[in-house]
C-alpha cells in the first residue's frame, strides 16, 4: 500500500483540516508529519466548529487510528488542552491517538526564547506565533532536545531542568524580561507547573515507535493518509525565506516527518484557497489593501485559528502556485473557499511576475528582496452563490471556467471544490 498526501500550496491556512476529514473514510490511519500547535485546523461539522492544533484532523472518526508522527513537535500543556477540549464535546481522542516517541517537545524556556528572538528583531521580525516552535526544531538540529520517549525516562526532569538553564542564560544574554511575559496568560512559574502536570499526563497516553508502526501497517494493507500543516510557500527551504516556519512543509517533510520512503508516497493533494491568504510579514506579491482585501478578508472570515490575527488577502498567485506544485510533485488539487468568490464581478490571477530583470513566470530567489509587479489575466465572476451545488453539470459556467484555466496552466486535474466551512459543503468532482 502507498501513503497518501495532503499538502497545502500557499501561505497556509488552506483548508487542509477539512478536506483531510473529508477523505478521512477512506483510509484506516491518519499520520501529521511535521508543525507544532502553531497549526490550526478548521473543521466543521453538525453546526459545530473544532479547531485542532496537532491532533490529526481525522480524530472525529473513533474507528480511524490517528497519529502524530516524528516530524511534529508537541508541547503538552497545550496537547492536554486540546485533548480535555474533545473531550468536552464527547470525543474521546486519546482512545485512537499515537504519538510517535520520536517527536521532540516544546519546553516553556522555547516559548520564552520564542518572544526573545522575535523581540529581538524589531521591525524585522516575522510574526512569529510564539508557540515555541523555531527554537525546538533549532535544538532538534543542534542535538540538545527532548523527545516524547523520554518523558519515560527516570532522569526525565534532570534533562529538562539541565536545557531549561540553557535556555535561561541565553535569555539573559539578551536582556530579554522573562519575568513580565505571560505564556498564555500564565505567568512563567505557574505555566512550567502546568507543563510538567502535562508530561505525566502523557506519560500515560500511546507512545509508540511510529516507524515500524507505519510500515507494519501497510505491509498488511492499512491506508495511511498523511496531513501536513502551514504550506508549501512557509517551507523552511522552499517558501518565501526567512519568512518561514521552522520545518519542511513540503513532500519531503512527509519521508522526514513519518519515517517512509518515497517509494511509499501514492496521490498527492495540494489544497489551495480560490484567492490567497498570508498571516504575519513577508512577501505577498498579489495582495489586494482597500476595498477588494478587506471584501475578500470579510467575507472568508480571514482571522488566524491560532492567532485570531486578521490575514492578509490577495489574488490566486499562479506562479507561486505551480511552483508549489512543481516541488510537492501534485497529482490532484482542491480547491477552497471558492464561495468567498460569489459576489465579484471580476476576478484577476496572478499569471506572471515583472521584476527588474524582465518577465517570469519562476518564483525569484528572494522574493522579499525582488521589486516585483504582478502582470494578472482577468477572468468573470460568477455572481451567483453556490450554497446548493450538487454536481459540476450545476456549476457557473464562470465557475467552470476559473477550474478549467487552472488546470490548463498546472496541468494539474481539481478533483474537488468547497464552497462552504462544514463538511457537507463539498463537491468532489
Amino acid at each position: 500500500m502507498k501513503v497518501d498526501v495532503i499538502l497545502g500550496l500557499q501561505w497556509g491556512d488552506e483548508g487542509k483540516g477539512k478536506i483531510v476529514d473529508v477523505m478521512t473514510p477512506q483510509y484506516d490511519i491518519i499520520a501529521r508529519f511535521q508543525g507544532g500547535p502553531n497549526a490550526g485546523h478548521t473543521i466543521e461539522f453538525k453546526n459545530r466548529k473544532y479547531i485542532l492544533h496537532t491532533i490529526p484532523s481525522g480524530i472525529f472518526y473513533p474507528d480511524k487510528t490517528n497519529l502524530v508522527g516524528n516530524g511534529v513537535i508537541l508541547d503538552p500543556f497545550i496537547f492536554r488542552k486540546e485533548i480535555i477540549n474533545l473531550a468536552e464535546h464527547g470525543i474521546n481522542a486519546t482512545a485512537n491517538l499515537l504519538i510517535s516517541k520520536k517527536a521532540h517537545l516544546i519546553t516553556p524556556t522555547h516559548r520564552l526564547l520564542d518572544a526573545a528572538y522575535e523581540t529581538q528583531k524589531g521591525d524585522a521580525k516575522i510574526g512569529s506565533t510564539l508557540k515555541g516552535i523555531g527554537p525546538t526544531y533549532t535544538d532538534k538540529v543542534a542535538r540538545l532536545g527532548l523527545r516524547v520517549g523520554n518523558i519515560l525516562m527516570e532522569d526525565f526532569r534532570v534533562r529538562y531542568f539541565t536545557l531549561r538553564e540553557h535556555h535561561l542564560r541565553l535569555i539573559q544574554f539578551m536582556e530579554f524580561d522573562a519575568g513580565s511575559f505571560l505564556i498564555d496568560d500564565i505567568p512563567f512559574d505557574r505555566y512550567e507547573e502546568q507543563w510538567l502536570d502535562a508530561v505525566d499526563y502523557m506519560s500515560g497516553l500511546k507512545l509508540v515507535d511510529a516507524e515500524y508502526f507505519l510500515h507494519r501497517s501497510l505491509a498488511a494493507g492499512k491506508r495511511v493518509l498523511a496531513e501536513g500543516a502551514q504550506g508549501t510557500m512557509l517551507d523552511v527551504d522552499f517558501g518565501s525565506y526567512p519568512f518561514v516556519t521552522s520545518s519542511n512543509t513540503s513532500i519531503g517533510g512527509v519521508c522526514a516527518g513519518l519515517g517512509i520512503h518515497p517509494g511509499n508516497i501514492g496521490e498527492i493533494t495540494g489544497v489551495f484557497k480560490a484567492y490567497c491568504t498570508r498571516v504575519g510579514s513577508g512577501p505577498f506579491p498579489t495582495e489586494q489593501w482597500g476595498e477588494t482585501g478587506n471584501k475578500l478578508r470579510d467575507q472568508g472570515h480571514e482571522y488566524g485559528s491560532t492567532t485570531g490575527r486578521p490575514r492578509r488577502c490577495g489574488w490566486l498567485d499562479m506562479v507561486a502556485l505551480k511552483y508549489a506544485i512543481m516541488i510537492n510533485g501534485v497529482t490532484r488539487l482542491f480547491m477552497m473557499k471558492t464561495d468567498v468568490l460569489d459576489d465579484f464581478d471580476r476576478i484577476l490571477i496572478g499569471k506572471e511576475y515583472k521584476t527588474d530583470a524582465g518577465k517570469t513566470s519562476d518564483v525569484p530567489f528572494d522574493f522579499s528582496q525582488e521589486n516585483i509587479e504582478v502582470i494578472y489575466r482577468e477572468i468573470n465572476g460568477w455572481n451567483t452563490s453556490l450554497k446548493q451545488l450538487k454536481s459540476k453539470q450545476e456549476m457557473p459556467a464562470a465557475l467552470r471556467d476559473y477550474i478549467d484555466y487552472i488546470e490548463k496552466e498546472t496541468g494539474t486535474p481539481v478533483m474537488g471544490v468547497s464552497y462552504g466551512p462544514d463538511r457537507s459543503e463539498t463537491l468532489l468532482l
